[in-house]
């Protein structure tokens, strides 16, 4: 669990048959030190281009679920006031890493979660998302979360199958775990659902994920970034 420990809002092992609420997290790294690793066509920035895929990620999640459960954790300006126009919560980054990020972005959601979940019978369920896919489409998180509600934790791994693009859990927040090869840790108390969507599992850290999520078809945000820039 998190620093903060909430009860179990579903017995272990199984998850009651009322729908679920789920408190998603998406933690999104300041522009100027996001995707290191991605070189942009020239003349295109880095930073214009992490903040686009991250504004697509945003805006897929606030489409596939009211935007109020949704949480950003970031420290980038331009981020937040697109988060909070868009009706999503902002926490700031911590700036301890993506598993500090996360874990802030559930902190303080407990007592809300207990209250609101009694209030018409719903199962919280917690849930982590990476901001870096821009593919993603509404239709895509909401399938997703839908075989995730099936099991008291889940994980999502990205395309190559070693890292998570999605973490849940209907008892509690789960322990995040994220970095190189985290599905497999993810797995030790969670069920591993490698899902058939492409869109979903496509993040972008490379050059060749860049190009293989445009084929695939990316949001509003990066296209506009890359035909600006072509």
């Amino acid at each position: 669990m998190t620093s903060e420990t909430c009860p179990p809002t579903a017995p272990a092992g199984m998850l009651a048959d009322r729908p679920v609420r789920w408190r998603l997290v998406i933690p999104v790294k300041h522009a100027d030190t996001a995707k290191s690793r991605l070189d942009p066509p020239a003349p295109l920035e880095r930073p214009e281009l992490a903040r686009a895929v991250a504004l697509d990620t945003l805006e897929a999640a606030c489409a596939a679920l009211p935007p109020h459960q949704v949480t950003v954790v970031t420290s980038d300006p331009v981020t937040t006031a697109a988060a909070l126009a868009l009706g999503a919560r902002v926490v700031a980054d911590p700036g301890r890493g993506l598993d500090a990020a996360v874990a802030a972005g559930w902190a303080g959601r407990c007592a809300d979660a207990a209250r609101t979940d009694r209030a018409d019978g719903a199962v919280g369920g917690w849930a982590a998302l990476l901001g870096d896919l821009p593919s993603l489409r509404a239709t895509d998180l909401v399938r997703a979360l839908t075989a995730c509600a099936a099991h008291p934790a889940a994980v999502v791994p990205d395309a190559a199958g070693t890292g998570t693009v999605l973490l849940t859990s209907t008892v509690g927040p789960p322990t995040p775990r994220f970095g190189p090869g985290s599905a497999a840790r993810h797995a030790e108390a969670a069920v591993l659902l490698a899902l058939t969507l492409p869109r979903l599992r496509r993040d972008v850290d490379v050059a060749a994920e860049l190009e293989e999520a445009v084929r695939l078809g990316v949001g509003r945000h990066t296209t506009l970034a890359l035909e600006l820039r072509a």
